[in-house]
C-alpha cells in the first residue's frame, strides 16, 4: 500500500511553467508504476502520463508531448510533472496515482491508489 500527495500546483499565465510533485509515503514507492492524471471541471478524469517503476518507459497523452515531462526519484520516494508552455486548457486538478493493475496504462482504473490533487490555473 502507498500514499500520495500532490504538491506544486497554483495560478501561472499561459507560456509559464510549473512543476508538480507527488510524494508518496512507505518503502513500497519504487515497485509502482505511476501516473499522472487531470481534471477540468464539467469533465471526465484524463490520463496526462505515465512512468514506468525503473523510469525506462514514459508516456504521454498527445495533447501534452512535447510540453509536460514526467520523471521519478525512487530514493527519494517521489515523482514529478514538469509542465512547460502551458496552456489556459491544462486547467485542471492534476492528481497521481499508483498502478495496480498491467493492461492499458492511460486507463483509470489500471491505478489503485490516488492523491487528493493540486489546482493548477493557467489564465490568458
Amino acid at each position: 500500500q502507498v500514499q500520495l500527495r500532490e504538491s506544486g500546483g497554483g495560478l501561472v499565465q499561459a507560456g509559464g511553467s510549473l512543476r508538480l510533485s507527488c510524494a508518496a509515503s512507505g518503502r513500497t514507492f519504487s515497485t509502482y508504476n505511476m501516473g499522472w492524471f487531470r481534471q477540468a471541471p464539467a469533465k471526465d478524469r484524463e490520463f496526462v502520463a505515465s512512468i514506468s517503476r525503473d523510469s525506462i518507459y514514459t508516456n504521454y497523452a498527445e495533447s501534452v508531448k512535447g510540453r509536460f515531462t514526467i520523471s521519478r526519484d525512487n530514493d527519494e520516494n517521489t515523482m514529478y510533472l514538469q509542465m512547460d508552455s502551458l496552456k489556459p486548457e491544462d486547467t485542471a486538478v492534476y492528481y497521481c496515482a499508483a498502478r495496480i493493475r498491467s493492461g492499458t496504462y492511460s486507463l483509470l482504473h489500471e491505478y489503485g491508489y490516488w492523491g487528493p490533487g493540486t489546482q493548477v490555473t493557467v489564465s490568458s
